[in-house]
């Protein structure tokens, strides 16, 4: 079984590549889904982070997300040290969720963060999807409805695609008219790394 971490940044086409990852017969793992899921079910990560960052809980005493945000997001020593908290749980249930994936040809490990956590080492390959930015604009307006400048400021707070380029073995580019000829373009890339 092969470990392809994919990353990249929003907007790029990682969910059209996962998405033919999935049709060759692999399994994803989504980092965002396993945050929230710990944030909800893993009590030991509920306390420390409680502990740490102080009344984040709501009404039904969970992690309140916007909460826990407001205090990190503006500090970046506070997100740094809840990145390194939430890390480490994230890691272990990856590697369960590994574990657990069965007779599959490969995994991928769906993570923006990917390359600057320790997901990094479970990975036997690494690939970035990236496109221009104005494709990215064009595609975050599309998916979640917001305006331009608000799409800009979201591609720009991210990190550049120079910086996937240096760090991931492969880079699929996405500059395709539409989603088809992406999935298209990427199938046999992907279909040689599950057999590397």
């Amino acid at each position: 079984m092969r470990i392809i971490g994919i990353t990249g940044p929003s907007g790029a086409g990682k969910t059209t590549a996962l998405n033919v990852l999935e049709e060759l017969g692999g399994a994803v793992i989504d980092c965002d889904a396993v945050y929230h899921d710990l944030l909800t079910s893993d009590i030991a990560l509920q306390s420390e982070l409680c502990q740490t960052f102080g009344d984040i809980l709501d009404a039904e005493k969970q992690i309140d997300r916007k909460k826990l945000g407001a205090i990190v997001f503006h500090d970046p020593a506070k997100l740094a040290l809840l990145n390194q908290i939430t890390q480490e749980a994230i890691c272990t249930k990856v590697q369960t969720l590994i574990n657990y994936a069965g007779n599959v040809p490969a995994v991928a490990i769906d993570a923006i963060a990917l390359l600057e956590s320790p997901l990094r080492e479970l990975c036997d390959t690494t690939v970035a999807v990236i496109a221009p930015q104005e494709i990215r604009v064009a595609r975050i307006m599309a998916r979640e409805s917001i305006s331009r400048d608000y799409a800009w400021s979201r591609v720009r707070a991210q990190k550049p695609d120079e910086y996937f380029i240096q760090h991931c073995e492969h880079i699929f580019v996405n500059d395709c008219a539409s989603r088809e000829e992406f999935a298209e373009r990427v199938r046999e890339k992907l279909k040689e790394l599950i057999r590397t």
